[in-house]
């Protein structure tokens, strides 16, 4: 029987890889803007509900990018 490292891999297109370098590198940056938001809240404590936005305005302007990236069709 063989063991998986016995098959060879499917290498992905140039462009296909450049898109998931672009992914990677997207999602590491998330990744280190919430690690350093958690040290912050470690080091200092939870900001105070005066200092934060509420999820509401969030969300709407959220919603707002999301509507400028992809028009509704009429």
């Amino acid at each position: 029987m063989q063991s998986p490292a016995d098959h060879a891999r499917q290498r992905l297109e140039p462009a296909a890889a450049d898109a998931v370098r672009e992914y990677a590198a997207q999602t590491r940056e998330s990744a280190d803007r919430l690690a350093a938001v958690l040290e912050d809240i470690t080091a200092d404590g939870q900001p105070s509900a005066e200092d934060c936005t509420p999820w509401e305005e969030l969300r709407q302007a959220h919603l707002a990018r999301l509507a400028a990236q992809r028009p509704a069709v009429a």
